[in-house]
This record gives C-alpha cells, structure tokens and sequence, in this order.
C-alpha cells in the first residue's frame, strides 16, 4: 500500500491541459481566513472503512459504438480515478453515438454512477429504459467514491490521442455544467474551498484558483494553491437519481450477464455497456485493470468547510462523515479495506492536522 502521491495525479490530470474557460486571480485579496479547523483524525472516531476498485484504462474511457449481432452496442466504461466527474459528460456522449436513428425501448447495463447517468440522459430524450445490473447502490463502486468533481488519474498521456483528448475536453465541460444545476442537498452536492499541498497548474474548471505562501497557512510544505470545486455525497446522490429514474418510467432489474450472447438475448435493440470493470470478463477489454482505493470515513464535522490533498492523501468533508483517502493500489481486484492501509492514512492525516500552524 502506499498513499497516494497528489503529484502524480496531477501530473496524471495536468496531462489533459486546456484553455482555461475562466482566468483565476492568483494571490488575490479575496483569500479566505487563515485559520481553518483541524479535523480531528482519531482512530477511535472511525465510522466505517470502504475499498473501492478504480476501473482504469491507459487509453482512458471508452466511449465507442459497435454491432452485438442485430443491436447496436454503445460501450461507456473506464473512467478510473474520474467516473462521478465525468459521469455525466462520457454519458452525453454515448447517447449522441446511440440515440440517433434509434426508435423504441432502450437498455443500459450497470447501475453505477455512469449506468444511473447514461439512463437517465436517455430518459430526458424521450427513450423508455431498462437498467440490468448485477449490483444496485449502496453496492457498487460508485457508492465508495469520495466525490469530488475534479477529472485526476484516468488515463496516460502516452496512450491517448488528440481526438480522444478533445472527447474528453466535451465530457469534463458537461459533467461541469450539468453538476451545478444538481448543487443543493437534495442530490449531496456543494462547492467546496480545496488546498492543494505541492501545487500544481491551473486547469479549466478550477474557479477562484489562487497560489498562495505555505508560510502563512496550516498546512506547511513549500508550495499551496486553492481553488472551488463541488463535492458528492454519493451515497445520497445515487439513491436520488436512481429515484429519478423509477420517477420517470424507468426499471431497474437484478441480472448477471457472463457472455456477449446472454446480452444479445435481451428484447431491446439498442444497449449501453455501463460495466465498469466488469467490461474485461464480458466483453474481453484486458486493457482494464483495478485500481484499489482505501477510504477511511470519520464522525462528521460541520465546522470543516474546506477539502485538503497533498502529501498527507486527501479529506473531503461531507455531511455524513470526514472522508480520509490516500492510496493507489494499481492491480488489485480485492475490494476489502486493509487494516494497515487504514491505520496508516489515519496515522498521515493525524500529523498533518495535529502539526497545523495558526
């Protein structure tokens, strides 16, 4: 186990630099207070510990039409470290590469975060839809996902084409646009102040993008930036979509497939690959692999109103807890989080928060 290396995923994130749509005032005089409550990351304040399995691809998410005997097969699957900020946007997509021509009921199979939104884009353009799925929230991955909208860790740059990045660049700016008009507590999604412990460059999407001098703020080490972004309780969040969908029509069904043929054999001529992971065994992806992320989720504390990632992990306040991560665990398909890897993100957040200079 190790904790996850901030810099990596930036540097990972900071591989898709675009124009950015909005220009940050670096070092303004509209900087926050610089004294920030400590969270308090005590063992004994442990609620629950999650592992999440991160279906990453070097050549990043596939968003691809195809022939499945006499249905059109619209593939959405492996956003790594990225499926709740990208759900949206590589479902936009899809359903522009499925949708057209297309008359009559629709499938998608997976009920994850890209399942629940690629149903629920469909619904909006007038398609009835069916989601089969072998797992249902709170079961899946997406339910283990710390939530924060901000696109890191989900392809290599070596790997990826121009054309793939400027699918990417459509998909980030919707996810974008179509998450603030959700802000509020209804789906568990706010903005969010974030530091950023070891810098990095200002990308598009980060508003109120600051630099600032470590020396005078809590956190230490050489180099801080902050900028906004939202955040997702993902827990209420998926249960609200999926509520959506059964709202409008929708039906959400408990089914395994094992096959390409078990898939074909459903009555709709158009189906929407939602898998996940589970695109490697059924449709034979070995590009995919995990990638394990260890979650240890602390009793809430509402006067921590700002995120932190650096070289202690990451937190992530949310309403039903403090979400402390930190690792990056590529090739491993056990979803069971590992009483070392806990003790020792709990260990990292301890010093940096009980280190905090005021």
């Amino acid at each position: 186990m190790t904790l996850l290396d901030r810099r990596h995923l930036l540097g990972a994130a900071g591989a898709l630099l675009l124009p950015a749509c909005t220009t940050g005032r670096v070092g303004t005089a509209s900087a926050p207070p610089r004294c920030l409550p400590p969270v308090n990351a005590a063992p004994d304040r442990i609620i629950r510990t999650a592992a999440g399995l991160r279906p990453f691809r070097p050549a990043g998410f596939r968003v691809e039409r195809a022939a499945l005997g006499d249905k059109a097969l619209v593939h959405n699957y492996g956003h790594g470290g990225a499926g709740i900020t990208l759900s949206w946007g590589t479902s936009k997509l899809a359903v522009e590469l499925g949708l057209p021509g297309h008359t009559g009921p629709v499938a998608v199979i997976g009920a994850g975060i890209v399942g629940l939104t690629t149903a629920r884009l469909v619904q909006e353009a007038g398609f009835p839809v069916t989601i089969y799925a072998a797992a249902l929230p709170p079961d899946t991955t997406s339910n283990v996902s710390g939530g924060q909208i901000h696109a890191v860790s989900y392809f290599d740059r070596a790997a990826v084409t121009p054309a793939w990045l400027a699918q990417a660049e459509r998909a980030e700016d919707y996810s974008w646009r179509r998450f603030q008009i959700m802000v509020g507590d209804d789906y568990g999604i706010r903005w969010v102040p974030t530091y950023v412990d070891g810098g990095g460059r200002q990308r598009p999407h980060m508003p109120a993008y600051q630099t600032l001098e470590p020396k005078a703020w809590p956190f230490g080490g050489e180099q801080l930036l902050r900028y906004d972004t939202m955040y997702v309780e993902t827990g209420r969040f998926l249960r609200e979509l999926s509520k959506d969908i059964q709202i409008g029509g929708g039906r959400i069904l408990v089914r395994r497939f094992d096959t390409p043929a078990a898939v074909a054999a459903l009555p709709e001529t158009l189906v929407f690959n939602c898998t996940g992971l589970g695109a490697c065994a059924l449709f034979g992806d070995t590009t995919l692999y995990p990638v394990r992320g260890q979650l240890a989720i602390l009793l809430p504390q509402p006067e921590v109103r700002y995120a932190y990632s650096g070289r202690a992990g990451y937190m992530f306040p949310r309403s039903d807890g403090i979400v402390l991560g930190g690792t990056y665990e590529q090739h491993v398909d056990d979803p069971t989080p590992q009483p070392a890897a806990i003790a020792e993100i709990i260990a990292s957040h301890r010093r940096l928060f009980t280190g905090f200079r005021c």
